[in-house]
Order: C-alpha cells, then structure tokens, then sequence
C-alpha cells in the first residue's frame, strides 16, 4: 500500500527503480527506510533545506540505501513535506 500525499509519491516494489521526470527519490526513516518520491521544486525550500543539512551531517556522501537518505521519521517527513507543497 502507498501513502499518497499531494506532490510525494511512494513507488510500489514492480516499478521501484522507476522515477519520473522532474522527480528525485529520497530513502526516510530512522529504522526501517520507506522510498518517496518528491519534486524537485521542493529541494530549494528552506525546510527541505534543514533535512539535506542534516543528511549531510550524518551521511557525508555514504548514504546506507544507495540513494539520498533523510534522518528522520516518516511522520517528520511527510508532515515536512505536506507543508512544503502548501507553499508551492
């Protein structure tokens, strides 16, 4: 099942290494890692800013998933992002 959310998209596992034009995927949890898919517009906003800091902070260029990964919970995330596409 995918949560959806206006803007962010969970990829189901048949497609999961598909990511559509305009898009970035980014690996969130503080356990176990969910895959969400999210416009690139939102990479320039203030708060989606704060979490690559973060990111970088913790990760360096290592990232566990193979891919861009956020540290913080899913709630965080999706509340985070929710906000974001308010702004959009």
């Amino acid at each position: 099942m995918a949560i959806r959310l206006p803007g962010v998209k969970t990829i189901l596992r048949k497609s999961f290494f598909h990511v559509p034009k305009g898009y970035v995927a980014v690996y969130v949890g503080e356990s176990e890692k969910k895959r969400f898919v999210v416009p690139i517009s939102v990479l320039n906003e203030p708060l989606f800013q704060d979490l690559l800091c973060k990111a970088e902070e913790e990760y360096g260029f290592h990232h566990p998933m193979g891919g861009l990964t956020i540290p913080c919970g899913e709630d965080v995330f999706i509340n985070m992002t929710s906000h974001v596409n308010s702004l959009i």
